[in-house]
């Protein structure tokens, strides 16, 4: 434990994941993936627009 918080463990990790995982696809049989495709490309903007300030 570092500064009063609690580590990242593999569990937690897994379970994060696991949740990301099943959301998306759940938004992606209820309203398609277009608007995914749509925010994957404005994600990779914004990671190459902070990779600038690097």
């Amino acid at each position: 434990m570092r500064h009063g918080r609690p580590d990242m463990t593999n569990q937690l990790a897994l379970a994060l994941g696991l949740l990301i995982v099943a959301a998306l696809i759940g938004d992606i049989s209820v309203y398609g993936d277009e608007h995914i495709v749509f925010l994957g490309k404005k994600l990779y903007a914004l990671i190459d627009w902070l990779a600038f300030w690097r």
